[in-house]
């Protein structure tokens, strides 16, 4: 998902609401945040959609969220890398 796409999913939808149509997407395969794709790429997007709204609605902006989410990827790919030379 593009940085755009994001900011304009977190804008508009509380985090209720986002969490709301990762719901819809799952039980029906449509939602009501217009966020239209495969299955698997609507999850992710709202996934991450919802993760940066949670961490705004706690006082970041959304630039500083946004590199916070990217923090938290980058620290799960690392350690699933690290399992992986065990």
């Amino acid at each position: 998902m593009k940085i755009p796409e994001l900011r304009k999913l977190v804008e508009h939808f509380s985090y209720e609401q986002i969490d709301a149509c990762i719901q819809q997407q799952l039980a029906k395969g449509e939602n009501e945040c217009n966020v239209i794709d495969k299955t698997d790429a609507v999850i992710e997007a709202l996934s991450k959609a919802g993760v940066v709204r949670e961490m705004m609605d706690s006082g970041l902006t959304f630039s500083d969220a946004l590199r916070e989410l990217g923090r938290k990827i980058r620290a799960v790919y690392g350690k699933e890398k690290d399992n992986d030379n065990d």
